[in-house]
């Protein structure tokens, strides 16, 4: 992922060596830099070719949306909010470098009924801050609480415990378990609860029950429940996960990239739950690099540089061009 600077540096270099006769293929779900780069555009959908775009630049996104999804796509509008309590704080948190950029001294907090995105180009702490508040990792300093509760063990089940769903940046390996049926991986961080096992044995008719249930109310493309997870293409993927979240009414959410890879229609599925967790005061936090996206969803975007938080703002403040300044170092704190 590159910053927005960093993206018309290379939409440069491309259009210069177009003008010196390379033949250039460019392959893209941004329908924005298609439009903004390309002089010709072919439309695929389901492997097939779904229509021909011979003037990018004068179509509007929602032309060529169409053709890619067969039908019009209209983006989910973000109302008003009256955001509650804070749901989850992090005070002066730090970790030692694992993976990725450590984090220092971060502060950040989300209410009740608020989408807070976290913006920032890749490596610069965003994974680390994942794994902190998903419990994967402990920070080596600071304070987190969850829903008025101080978080005295870092891990996965008892962050959970008190309220947080977690949907990860990689779907394939630390989201689902893919050589598995869906409907194992659909209940297996709540394997070991009454729902779905009794003294140490599952109940396969309350897994699959479940599992159906999902597929049903998240249209879930796939043969069954006992299709393996990694028979399904990634939008599929991504709304089991979802489904499997927010079947539990989480009081946060952290969601990392949580449309990479996704055709435009799944996206806007995506977003749609969004903002209706959001209405019901779920607190939610995405963490994204598509300026775009984040805009669109979010009530207040922080920006994250070297491991810090180096500002935060009001979405009606924040414009890609501050936030790619910010995203670089260029812009000290808002």
């Amino acid at each position: 992922m590159l910053a927005p600077t960093e993206v018309d540096g290379l939409f440069s270099a491309l259009r210069s060596m177009a003008a010196q006769g390379l033949g250039i293929i460019f392959i893209s779900h941004k329908l924005n830099e298609v439009r903004a780069l390309t002089h010709r555009c072919v439309v695929l959908r389901h492997g097939r070719v779904a229509g021909r775009v011979d003037a990018p630049a004068s179509t509007t996104s929602s032309e060529m949306a169409r053709l890619m999804c067969g039908h019009e796509i209209v983006p989910p509008a973000r109302g008003p909010s009256t955001p509650g309590a804070a749901v989850l704080t992090l005070e002066g948190i730090s970790t030692s470098q694992h993976s990725g950029m450590a984090l220092r001294d971060v502060s950040l907090s989300v209410r009740g009924g608020e989408i807070l995105g976290i913006a920032g180009v890749s490596g610069n702490g965003q994974r680390a801050l994942a794994e902190v508040i998903s419990g994967v990792h402990a920070p080596d300093a600071g304070k987190m609480t969850i829903a008025g509760k101080t978080v005295s063990r870092f891990s996965p089940r008892d962050v959970q415990a008190l309220g947080l769903g977690r949907i990860p940046e990689d779907r394939m390996t630390t989201g689902l378990v893919t050589n598995l049926p869906l409907a194992d991986s659909m209940v297996l961080p709540r394997i070991g609860t009454e729902a779905f096992s009794r003294n140490g044995l599952l109940k396969p008719d309350a897994i699959r029950a479940f599992a159906e249930a999902q597929i049903k109310a998240y249209d879930i493309r796939c043969p069954g429940p006992m299709t393996r997870a990694g028979a399904l293409s990634g939008g599929n993927l991504q709304k089991a996960l979802l489904a499997r979240e927010l079947a539990f009414d989480p009081k946060v959410l952290i969601v990392s990239q949580p449309t990479r890879g996704l055709d435009i229609g799944a996206a806007r599925f995506i977003h749609e739950k969004f903002l209706d967790m959001r209405a019901k005061g779920c607190g939610i936090i995405v963490i994204g690099e598509d300026l775009e996206e984040l805009l669109m969803l979010s009530d207040r975007i922080a920006v994250m540089y070297e491991g810090r938080i180096v500002g935060t703002l009001d979405s009606a403040d924040a414009s890609v061009a501050r936030l790619g300044l910010m995203m670089t170092g260029a812009e000290g704190k808002a």
